[in-house]
């Protein structure tokens, strides 16, 4: 689970992190010439990287600009639904400050880099040696020789040294307090009177662990879809995109390889949602979510051990019945109980395949997509 912005931020204050003087407003109606400081910055709160560069992050000298540009916002978007107001603060460098988690030593990791900002991931692209990194073993913690070695690494001198480990350790008993799987702050400025702010704020919760942080809920603003909604909603994960074939599929592995295959024939992918695992008896409220994007064919390809062939069968001629779709469906579905579950579709009067690679030429074919 993504946090917004100015809830990143509200943990960073909680810590002592500095952050810029700002409020959170609702709307441009909630602006008032008292209550805000100029040079400002107004910042529409997504759930998405590049806002500077997507023009949701604006500079204003003046209230009338500030309310204008924060009208604009929320007239460009329905997905915003509010701003964050901050001081415009005088920066002498940009800095780029993380936490995540190493996926190969399962150990946290720090990454930092002296060239912060907007530009960050074309450096960890084509100048990857920038990019600082300390490994940290959980089970001891974040030492503070770990956080010095960054902050110098930083080429950081005198106060901001200390400034810069406090900030670090911090960082780190939030990302083990609320088991994050990122932290990051782009950019943590230098100010021309030598402070350190975070001029951002990201983090991501795991979604495993969100029961027991119950300060967190999602709900609807967090998803930039219905269906994106639903789905977290209904435990099923759920991804889309923009192509023409809509993946009800069992397993990350099948996943994988479907979507290479739909590729590979020339089609394309609008969503996937898994229907495996304990997903494989919610065939109705899956059906629906992946309608939602308005694919032009659905493409069903399981195969289940525990996740039974014959009860998934079932619940897609279920499905099918009732919430009528207006176009093709193609199914391989296989595993325990496949005999069953192929004599259910013949009777639903679909066309029963048994071959993942058949089954993706024809969903391609009828999408209008084809190779030679």
């Amino acid at each position: 689970m993504k946090l917004f912005e100015y809830q990143a931020k509200e943990l960073f204050e909680e810590r002592n992190i500095p952050i810029p003087n700002g409020m959170l407003i609702d709307g441009p109606w909630d602006l008032h010439p008292d209550h805000i400081q100029l040079p400002c910055v107004v910042k529409a709160q997504v759930l998405q990287g590049g806002r500077g560069k997507a023009g949701l992050i604006q500079f204003a000298t003046t209230f009338d600009e500030a309310y204008q540009k924060a009208k604009q916002m929320m007239n460009a978007s329905t997905y915003i639904h509010k701003l964050l107001i901050e001081e415009a603060l005088p920066i002498k460098q940009e800095l780029y400050l993380s936490l995540t988690v190493d996926p190969v030593s399962g150990q946290a990791m720090v990454m930092a880099c002296a060239n912060g900002g907007i530009d960050i991931e074309e450096i960890a692209r084509n100048r990857p040696e920038q990019i600082i990194k300390e490994y940290i073993d959980l089970s001891s913690g974040l030492m503070p020789f770990q956080a010095r070695n960054v902050m110098y690494s930083l080429g950081l001198k005198n106060s901001l040294v200390s400034k810069g480990v406090s900030i670090l350790t911090e960082l780190y008993h939030l990302f083990r307090q609320y088991e994050a799987e990122l932290i990051e702050i782009n950019p943590l400025v230098i100010t021309t009177d030598d402070r350190l702010v975070a001029l951002d704020g990201k983090m991501t919760l795991d979604d495993n662990a969100l029961s027991r942080h119950n300060r967190f809920t999602p709900t609807r603003e967090y998803f930039e879809s219905e269906a994106q909604y639903k789905a977290a909603l209904e435990g099923i994960p759920y991804l889309e995109f923009d192509g023409d074939i809509g993946l009800m599929c069992a397993g990350a592995g099948l996943t994988n390889a479907v979507f290479d295959l739909v590729h590979y024939y020339g089609g394309s992918v609008a969503s996937y949602l898994e229907f495996g695992g304990p997903n494989y008896h919610k065939a109705l409220k899956a059906m629906n979510i992946i309608l939602q994007n308005k694919p032009k064919v659905i493409l069903i390809v399981t195969f289940g051990t525990i996740a039974r062939a014959d009860v998934m069968a079932k619940g897609v001629v279920e499905a099918i019945e009732q919430l009528h779709p207006d176009i093709p469906i193609v199914t391989a579905i296989r595993g325990t109980g496949e005999e069953e579950a192929w004599r259910i579709l013949q009777s639903a009067g679909l066309d029963v395949l048994t071959d993942t690679e058949e089954a993706v030429q024809k969903a391609v074919q009828l999408a209008g997509g084809k190779r030679s």
